[in-house]
């Protein structure tokens, strides 16, 4: 199987943009997940629902709701524009925050579980010994659940590999800027004879996917034993 210049671009266009969302999201889907299993607050319900709601929410809608906050005219792009000079709409930056915001439910869920799975009353001990927060933390939270954490980030990544509606909305389809995978299957069906094409870059998305659904379930595998 050949593929094009413009099939690799897209191919590896992915992999980074993949990459980065996974990489942003498992640092917050961490903290959120360590919010809600270890700590009792007025509302903790309804910001789990907040935090969860792109599970549910039409992919559009979210990359609509980016575009409101993150464009070079919403409240939080404009600051970032004007301060920082970041701009995340139609960039590749704005695709992997896009990718990111629709696989963080995901990347949350599975860090909470593998949290609330570790034994308090171990913490409790070495919260006696004069063990710190973050000391408990790295030392005895984080390396029990790291089994769930690594299931998180591949499960993470593949979704932000397969994303379409976010980052189409929020970021566009721009040929070696923003087209990953999913957006260059959709363009290829727009033209006539791209169907050969759609197909490649379809079976090679197929394969990306599933190789992460295995390798989740066998780290699941692995933290049950």
């Amino acid at each position: 199987m050949t593929f094009t210049p413009e099939e690799w671009a897209a191919l590896i266009l992915s992999l980074r943009i993949a990459g980065m969302a996974t990489f942003g999201g498992l640092i917050a889907a961490t903290g959120f997940a360590w919010l809600l299993a270890r700590t009792r607050f007025p509302g903790r319900v309804l910001l789990d629902a907040l935090l969860h709601a792109p599970l549910v929410l039409p992919p559009v809608v979210i990359g609509f709701v980016l575009l409101i906050l993150f464009g070079t005219q919403g409240p939080i792009g404009r600051w970032l524009d004007q301060i920082w000079g970041i701009r995340l709409a139609f960039t590749a930056g704005g695709a992997a925050l896009a990718a990111g915001v629709s696989a963080f439910p995901l990347m949350l869920r599975a860090v909470r579980l593998s949290i609330e799975a570790v034994d308090p009353a171990l913490e409790d001990a070495a919260r006696s010994l004069g063990a710190g927060a973050w000391d408990r933390a790295f030392t005895i939270v984080l390396p029990l659940a790291l089994p769930g954490l690594v299931a998180a980030a591949v499960v993470g990544f593949a979704a932000a590999l397969g994303e379409f509606g976010a980052v189409i909305t929020f970021a566009a389809n721009i040929p070696g800027e923003t087209q990953t995978l999913p957006l260059a299957i959709y363009a290829a069906l727009q033209v006539p004879g791209g169907e050969a094409s759609a197909a490649r870059l379809s079976a090679i998305s197929f394969a990306a996917a599933l190789a992460g659904l295995l390798l989740s379930e066998l780290l699941l595998r692995w933290r049950r034993r």
